[in-house]
């Protein structure tokens, strides 16, 4: 099983999901979105599986400098935001053997245990 968590180190959510994941002895990638932003390939097939809503990093800085456009917004006008500016996408993005599994990070243990097959 290989576990990929898409996010930023400095994110409190995203130290908790790591946290987690070595408590649960779970080996995984960590990918810093800000060094490396996520393909507009990869962001489609995420927003396929969740819908652009759900992704959505709705308390940064950067989806609030969207204005009220963004309410409009379709789910390819979503994906190319996205890729254009990462901080828009909510932390963790957790691929489990390259399928995304869950993104942010407030589910129950026992959900997260399913999500992940464990």
């Amino acid at each position: 099983m290989t576990i990929q968590v898409y996010g930023i180190p400095t994110c409190g959510t995203c130290k908790k999901a790591l946290k987690w994941l070595q408590e649960n002895h779970l080996d995984f990638e960590f990918i810093n979105t800000k060094q490396e932003p996520p393909s507009i390939q990869q962001i489609s097939a995420w927003v396929d599986t969740f819908g652009s809503k759900p992704m959505r990093n709705t308390s940064g800085g950067a989806y609030r400098a969207l204005g009220e456009q963004k309410k409009t917004w379709s789910e390819d006008q979503w994906i190319a935001a996205f890729a254009e500016d990462a901080m828009l996408l909510k932390r963790p993005l957790i691929l489990k053997d390259g399928a995304p599994v869950l993104v942010g990070f407030r589910a129950s243990d026992e959900v997260l245990q399913e999500r992940l097959s464990l």
